[in-house]
């Protein structure tokens, strides 16, 4: 694909993105200035409460961490730092071809296995291939994390994470930052929120997921009364929803508590407060738009049959 297409194609999602904020005229905007109200107020009622003597001291008690059980190694290896970037690759990739098969009236092209089989839409074959391969990912990343030790700061080992979380939450949602270093040990309210992630959010999309796609059993007749297909569909939504919040809070506050130092643990593997951690997430993050971009079905057809047979119908 010429640099052109690339840019032709970016600019399309952002023209997009600007109609779809017009569309929501009045009522989107009632929305978001009701969202703003909102979160000031949430703000100011957090500071009152942090100022109370009472609530101070206890903060002091819970500062919104704890010293966990087992003492993982500082820092983060290379496999947790390549995998982390791998999960944010493809769950983007997942994220845009799910919602066009949410959308989608008429598809560009159908997918069918050689030896036969229902057709399915060109992006429902582009979602679930990726599925397997963020599957894959996900499934080496615990195997890792418990082969090394790395768990101990995703995994809560003592009911101290409860109240911490509660004092790192009313830090956070007052803008005052918890004292955090995450190149040691995450805060009770981050532990609980990965873990949240990865054992329970993560396994819910697939097994919505897989309930949803072609691989499931539909002559399990028993199977399918227990665990219906609408069922999936009220539970694999409200997932991404989540998933996607979830993104947009991390990065934020991976932006507003120290980005040099951040991007840095992550993307360069040290604590430097250099600028080197800023660069590979933004040589990473153009891979992924430029990803986004040619996830079309001119780049996706060629792809696809290899696989199966691909037709207009």
């Amino acid at each position: 694909m010429e640099v052109g297409d690339l840019l032709a194609g970016a600019g399309a999602a952002v023209t997009g993105a600007f109609a779809s904020l017009r569309k929501l005229g009045k009522k989107g905007a009632i929305i978001l200035a009701a969202a703003v109200v909102a979160a000031v107020v949430i703000v100011v009622i957090c500071r009152l409460i942090t100022n109370i003597d009472a609530v101070k001291s206890w903060m002091q008690q819970y500062p919104g961490e704890y010293e966990p059980a087992v003492t993982p190694d500082e820092g983060f290896p290379i496999w947790a730092r390549w995998q982390h970037y791998l999960n944010f690759f493809f769950m983007a990739l997942i994220l845009q071809s799910g919602l066009r098969v949410r959308h989608q009236q008429k598809p560009p092209a159908v997918w069918q296995p050689r030896k036969g089989g229902k057709k399915i839409s060109i992006n429902l074959w582009l979602h679930t291939s990726l599925d397997i391969f963020w599957m894959l990912n996900g499934l080496i990343f615990v195997i890792l994390l418990f082969a090394t030790g790395h768990w101990a700061r995703i995994v809560p080992t003592s009911w101290e994470v409860f109240p911490n979380a509660i004092s790192a939450g009313l830090q956070y949602a007052s803008f005052q930052w918890p004292p955090e270093n995450g190149w040691v040990n995450f805060n009770s309210i981050q532990q609980i929120m990965y873990f949240l992630v990865i054992f329970v959010a993560a396994p819910l999309a697939i097994i919505s997921g897989l309930r949803m796609s072609e691989w499931w059993p539909k002559d399990a007749k028993t199977l399918n009364k227990i665990y219906p297909a609408p069922v999936a569909r009220k539970i694999h939504f409200p997932t991404m929803l989540f998933f996607v919040l979830f993104v947009i809070i991390h990065v934020f506050l991976v932006f507003t508590t120290g980005m040099t130092h951040n991007l840095n643990h992550m993307f360069a593997g040290n604590q430097s407060g250099n600028l080197g951690g800023f660069l590979w997430f933004v040589l990473g993050l153009a891979v992924v738009i430029a990803a986004l971009v040619a996830a079309r079905p001119l780049v996706i057809q060629p792809i696809a049959g290899k696989f199966g047979q691909v037709s207009a119908r």
